[in-house]
């Protein structure tokens, strides 16, 4: 069966219990959506206009807020559009540009938290050899990698979707996604479960390097109440948001292949958009809190006594 991709329009059924309390949702994401890209926004400024903070650290950290806003900005626009209508639809081709934009942004946050604990790992387990390794050349080549590796990655996926005749036109999401679509494909799709495994793995491994990497850098801080300080001040914002972003994406990766349509539909809305929604608006907020080169930043840009923080 062929499918004429001008003419498909996808319903996303995400929405179906919300109709009473529309306007409630639509202010609330709104606002969500609005302090999302204040936050973020505001750590980019500070961290772009202080000299002292244009090291590895905070330049990986400008990168992650980069891509929270490039991911709200793939998100909430259609959100707040449904919330504001009678029906939710959405066009083939705003379904592609969505499933892209979501799964790039999902697969760059990975590889920037992945880039930031390569970065603690040397500045605390070999801080004499540091500079030498993090390099100004070496950061770049990080964050080339960090944003086309991932954008490979999305835009493999999204070819292997595209080429797929539909029999079915439902979503039964808030979102477009490439498994939900593939789900509704009329031929055998185990070209495209095979490249989902491959990712998979990949991002397994990576976990696992981040793992290690962490128990090397646990034990080398439990040497010295020094590094123990380090560790609270630079290494914890970047483990919640580690822990937060990942457990967020596995449960829905999971959910999305084996999960109950039964399961009550506002607790599967919440569960499976928490890692569009928290790790943007929740990140510059624990790392704007917890490091205080970046507090002293922001406060001196926007004209606040440093003194009146602790």
């Amino acid at each position: 069966m062929e499918n004429d991709s001008g003419k498909i329009i996808f319903t996303l059924s995400g929405l179906n219990e919300t109709r009473t309390n529309k306007q409630v949702f639509f202010a609330f994401s709104l606002l969500i959506f609005l302090c999302t890209l204040l936050v973020d926004l505001t750590l980019i400024v500070t961290i772009s206009l202080e000299r002292n903070l244009h090291t590895p650290m905070y330049v990986f950290l400008c990168s992650l807020c980069l891509n929270a806003m490039y991911g709200a900005t793939g998100f909430y626009p259609k959100l707040l559009h449904d919330l504001l209508s009678d029906s939710q639809v959405i066009s083939y081709a705003a379904c592609v540009t969505q499933m892209f934009v979501v799964y790039n942004y999902v697969f760059c946050e990975f590889f920037n938290l992945t880039m930031m604990t390569y970065d603690r790992y040397n500045a605390i387990c070999r801080p004499l050899e540091y500079h030498a390794i993090m390099t100004p050349r070496k950061v770049r080549k990080l964050l080339l990698t960090a944003w086309i590796f991932p954008f490979s990655e999305a835009m493999i996926g999204i070819l292997l979707t595209i080429r797929l005749p539909l029999c079915g036109f439902s979503i039964d999401k808030l979102y477009c996604t490439n498994w939900e679509v593939v789900k509704l494909a009329c031929v055998d799709t185990t070209l495209n479960n095979f490249y989902g495994y491959i990712l998979m793995f990949l991002h397994i491994f990576q976990f696992f390097v981040i793992t290690v990497s962490y128990i090397h850098i646990i034990r080398t801080c439990l040497r010295s109440r020094a590094e123990q300080k380090k560790f609270m001040e630079t290494c914890l914002p970047h483990l919640i948001a580690l822990i937060n972003f990942t457990v967020s994406v596995a449960f829905d990766a999971l959910y999305s292949r084996y999960g109950s349509k039964s399961t009550l539909l506002a607790l599967r809305n919440t569960l499976t958009i928490e890692y569009l929604m928290v790790p943007p608006l929740l990140n510059p907020l624990i790392y704007g809190l917890k490091l205080k080169q970046v507090r002293r930043g922001f406060c001196r840009r926007f004209g606040i006594k440093v003194s009146s923080l602790k």
